[in-house]
């Protein structure tokens, strides 16, 4: 029997490509193609492709077309926003995202934003370099996390070991989503569903880790962000058009909200223009919350062994079913 033909369309570093291709099994041959070569070369690349494997690779239709053999489309990321699931229906080729292999780190990051933004450590790093010595801190605008309110918007894989983590900071976790979990669930992670408008109202942080589907766009909106406490802090780890922007920027500028946490945007890359990128109460990263080096290890087994379940005659894991497009 001839070798499964995976074709690896990237945006990565060739270390980084090598690393991920090292998880490639016996009976299967990746073929590495750069997503930034000419469309006509991916085209072509995928014509044969039994599965194709991207990441920051744009999946134009054409590409999607010409896959004609492919069992799979095997994205490494979380989200699948950007994918044509429509398409992708119509051709009769299942989507399967990461399978939640990088949520230890985007779960790390977001409590790292929550410490920072409570802390002022970027302020705080800033003043220090700049020769003033204890300017950002004056015993009255830093604060813990014991007995503040954690509440998680969209409680998934992320959401999840977010609450487990901010838990052991004696933190109080409460979240909402459209799914709430079983009763017995909730108690072993000691978790309360409440309603939106609650979570965002009796909340300390509220921490975001809900999919962009039709449904969650801007759902951090202008309304939402008034019932706030003055004192309370958002963070954003899922995607950018979860939260609009211009109410945000409103928000923290006014003061109606103490600060924001923020590693997406709505638009990509950030417009160095963008009003956010000025705010003292505001730490910012480059959409790089899921991006460590162990990921790629995770991200790697987890596409090969899907794969290899479907070359089997398996169905996928993970596969991406309730985008709303």
């Amino acid at each position: 029997m001839a070798d499964a033909r995976v074709v690896f369309l990237h945006g990565l570093h060739q270390r980084i490509v090598e690393a991920i291709v090292s998880f490639n099994p016996s009976g299967f041959t990746t073929t590495v193609v750069d997503g930034k070569s000419p469309e006509a070369q991916q085209v072509e690349a995928v014509k044969d492709a039994d599965f194709i494997m991207a990441f920051r690779a744009k999946l134009t239709e054409p590409i999607l077309r010409s896959a004609k053999k492919a069992r799979l489309v095997q994205i490494l990321s979380a989200g699948y926003d950007s994918i044509n699931l429509k398409l992708l229906r119509e051709l009769k080729i299942p989507c399967a995202n990461n399978g939640g292999a990088n949520s230890w780190a985007v779960a790390d990051y977001a409590v790292l934003a929550m410490l920072s933004l409570y802390r002022r450590l970027a302020a705080s790093d800033r003043a220090m370099r700049e020769g003033r010595w204890s300017a950002a801190i004056d015993g009255m605008n830093t604060f813990e996390m014991a007995n503040k309110v954690v509440g998680v918007l969209g409680f998934g894989n992320i959401g999840q070991k977010v609450a487990r983590r901010v838990q052991a900071f004696d933190a109080t976790v409460q979240y909402y989503d459209k799914f709430p979990l079983a009763p017995e669930r909730e108690r072993e992670l000691k978790a309360k569903r409440v309603s939106l408008e609650e979570l965002f109202r009796t909340s300390d942080i509220i921490s975001c880790h809900a999919p962009l589907t039709n449904e969650t766009r801007h759902v951090v909106n202008a309304r939402h962000l008034a019932l706030m406490k003055p004192t309370a802090v958002i963070i954003n780890t899922s995607r950018g058009p979860v939260v609009d922007e211009v109410a945000l920027t409103e928000a923290l500028q006014q003061k109606r909200i103490a600060g924001a946490g923020l590693d997406v945007f709505e638009k990509e890359p950030v417009d160095p223009a963008n009003p956010l990128l000025k705010l003292e109460n505001v730490v910012l990263s480059p959409h790089s919350a899921g991006t460590t080096w162990d990921t790629w290890f995770r991200r790697a087994d987890f596409a090969y062994k899907n794969m290899k379940r479907v070359w089997d005659g398996q169905a996928p894991q993970a596969v991406a079913t309730d985008y709303d497009q």
